[in-house]
């Protein structure tokens, strides 16, 4: 069960995916709910969304073939990544996982959804691709504990984070302008609820290289849990309902034109996006 954003006549329509029966307008399983995912986000509690779903009627639902999904939203309040948070990755770039998380932000014109194109751009001949599990905020937090870190994440996602490699290596204070060309954070389709996932340290994250598993690690194996980042990062700053916290990544998938980039977290989902040049 999770929850995503399809393409109608109408626009972008906030739907409830149950995998046995199919799709459904979130406003047809919660009356008066928000016309947007955001505002699901921000309104309805994971917990409540799951409640309702569950007990919505069959009639309510249609198939899912020809669903058309599109990144769950496009304008967050903030995208929050994390660097070189499994010891195996950080020996892929010869670097050590560093004494406190290494974070970075990125805007939102860098956010597309599934199978939007990922484009090179013109001034990097090293792009890659870093599968990674993303939280999304469900309420405000702030100076929150460990302990309940978690209680404030509405759900998980799919993620790709893409970089410009050659730019980082010239000096790691480019790492903000490596991080932020368009197309440069891919997230959704699927939103899943917290209490739908299990134990976060269970999850295993794939990134996918045209269709082949390039590398691969467990959540378990993270520097940093997922409960302590949201700890961590709240002792600095607010985080928001719909804000995107992406955890990291197993190892990051050289790419060029012609390839296509995956994530895939079982339990969770799959992300595919093709690539294109300048």
């Amino acid at each position: 069960m999770y929850l995503a954003t399809i393409s109608s006549e109408n626009g972008a329509v906030p739907v409830a995916v149950d995998q046995a029966r199919g799709v459904a307008a979130v406003r047809d399983v919660i009356p008066g709910a928000p016309h947007t995912t955001m505002g699901v986000i921000e309104q309805v509690a994971s917990d409540e969304f799951v409640s309702a779903v569950r007990s919505a009627p069959d009639s309510v639902f249609r198939p899912l073939d020809g669903a058309r999904f599109e990144a769950p939203y496009r304008h967050p309040h903030k995208i929050w990544g994390i660097g070189l948070n499994y010891v195996e990755h950080a020996a892929d770039l010869t670097e050590s996982v560093p004494d406190e998380p290494a974070s970075f932000m990125k805007g939102d014109h860098t956010i597309i959804g599934a199978e939007e194109p990922i484009p090179i751009p013109a001034q990097s001949e090293r792009v890659t691709a870093e599968a990674e599990l993303g939280l999304v905020m469900g309420r405000h937090c702030y100076g929150v504990d460990e302990g309940s870190a978690l209680e404030h994440v509405w759900g998980v996602c799919t993620v790709l984070d893409q970089t410009t490699e050659d730019i980082l290596a010239r000096n790691p204070r480019f790492l903000t302008r490596s991080k932020n060309f368009p197309g440069f954070f891919s997230f959704g389709p699927a939103i899943v609820p917290l209490s739908e996932v299990g134990p976060l340290a269970d999850l295993e994250v794939s990134t996918l290289l045209n269709g082949e598993v390039h590398r691969k690690n467990r959540v378990a194996l993270m520097r940093y849990s997922p409960e302590f980042l949201v700890a961590f990062h709240s002792q600095v700053m607010p985080f928001f309902p719909g804000d995107l916290l992406s955890t990291g990544t197993p190892g990051a998938a050289h790419i060029r034109a012609g390839d296509r980039a995956g994530c895939v977290i079982p339990g969770v989902g799959e992300l595919s996006n093709p690539v294109t040049g300048a």
